[in-house]
């Protein structure tokens, strides 16, 4: 997008077109205006106009710009944080809200896709974990017995397991996630378009909003050459905030994070490596994630910023790392390569805000944006319906606020991956 190779790689090269929209101009009036064309606000915007509601949404650039167009694609259940820890940050009613709400979001995922027709590369054969060391295999356990304290279809793979499903003996065990999967990203936010438009959403890219003001009980929302008049805002633009909301962004530290795609493997490197085609990530602090794409091309990733010294020094890493990890692959050759933010809060968790009356808004995804995102955006589509009240989010309302030296951590993630790729033997 934008003449960038580097900003949306395998995904744009792949992904069916978007829907025909154009730059808002002129006055226009909705139910519902909507600022931002990610998961969240394309899920919003279908959950609303399928309920009869009408709705405008604004994109600053074009559909799936942000996160949504940038990620590795693994519709994961929950977040980072583990299971058991979320009641005692939120409270007990909020904790176990979030996390009923998160366990179960890939579902809502994969009927969206289904009832759509959503063409993304949908995989439904779940995820695996991958635990590095004992540190790592003791971190998993943990994780499998409080997801199973649940009732969620986790099952806890050992080394030789894992070794199975992945074609590399390089893992003391595995979380395998039966809830989870893996999909073309920005072929789903653009299947989500598709489907919004077809309900009668307004779509308009190429509109960043400049303003909003209140006028009696309804809001304006403004940009280059247009306004939307509308009851409700829905501020959907998260880690890529700017403008009046860019108080959202702020609030994020940013993590960068890449990925490479190989080109195609041949039929036998494909059936020993990921041949369920589970999604994948490992334990390290200085993570790693692998899946397949529908083509076979293994799409393979981890935090650092493809510019300046960091292109080459990633790249390297990343021919070392799939060598060591997969020996039978041999000598790879990268067909794309592209990177993004990942927005960061304090605690690991995302936030509901009420910026006004009338104005709300999910963000803070951690990188666990496909899921959620979506499953926010139906939140929200009940909230303004008048299903859902205030009291029943998933989340308490919260004020942006802005994390101690922001700038500063963000400078040291993408020079601290640079350093440890450079200096990592390892995978």
């Amino acid at each position: 997008m934008l003449n960038d190779p580097r900003s949306h790689g395998l995904w744009e090269k792949t992904a069916p077109e978007p829907p025909a929209t154009s730059p808002l101009e002129g006055a226009v009036s909705a139910d519902v205006v909507i600022v931002g064309g990610g998961y969240l606000g394309l899920s919003s915007a279908l959950h609303l106009a399928d309920a009869g509601s009408k709705v405008v949404l604004l994109e600053a650039k074009e559909i799936g710009f942000g996160g949504a167009g940038r990620n590795v694609g693994l519709i994961n259940a929950g977040m980072w944080v583990m299971p058991d820890d979320l009641p005692g940050v939120l409270g007990p009613v909020h904790g176990e809200r979030l996390l009923d709400l998160l366990g179960n979001a890939p579902k809502l995922v994969m009927e969206l896709i289904d009832k759509h027709g959503i063409a993304c590369e949908l995989e439904r054969n779940g995820t695996l974990h991958c635990a590095v060391g004992a540190d790592g295999l003791k971190e998993i356990e943990e994780r499998a017995a409080q997801w199973s304290a649940r009732g969620a279809p986790v099952t806890l793979l050992d080394a030789a397991e894992t070794a199975k499903r992945i074609g590399s003996d390089a893992y003391t065990g595995s979380l395998l996630d039966k809830r989870a999967g893996t999909l073309q990203p920005l072929a789903y936010a653009r299947g989500l378009a598709h489907a919004a438009v077809k309900a009668g959403v307004a779509i308009h890219t190429s509109s960043p909003v400049i303003a909003t003001e209140q006028n009696g009980s309804r809001w304006i929302v403004k940009t280059a050459k247009g306004e939307v008049s509308a009851d409700w805002i829905i501020v959907a633009t998260d880690a890529y905030s700017t403008g009046p909301f860019e108080q959202v962004r702020n609030e994020q530290v940013y993590l960068p994070y890449f990925n490479f795609a190989t080109v195609p493997l041949g039929h036998n490197l494909r059936q020993s490596i990921l041949p369920g085609r589970e999604g994948a990530w490992d334990t390290k602090e200085i993570l790693s994630s692998f899946r397949m794409d529908q083509a076979g091309r293994l799409v393979f990733g981890s935090v650092g910023a493809l510019r300046n010294t960091g292109l080459a020094v990633h790249k390297g890493w990343a021919k070392r790392a799939l060598k060591r990890l997969f020996p039978v692959i041999g000598d790879v050759e990268f067909e794309c390569e592209w990177y993004g933010h990942i927005g960061m809060t304090d605690n690991a968790l995302p936030r509901f805000h009420k910026f006004a009356p009338g104005v709300v808004g999910f963000s803070g995804y951690n990188g666990r944006g496909i899921a959620p995102g979506t499953v926010f955006g139906r939140t929200l589509a009940d909230h303004i319906l008048g299903r859902l009240s205030e009291a029943d989010l998933p989340l308490p309302p919260t004020s942006p606020t802005e994390p101690s030296f922001r700038a500063l951590k963000e400078l040291w993630y993408e020079a601290g991956a640079q350093l440890a790729h450079f200096a990592d033997a390892r995978f």
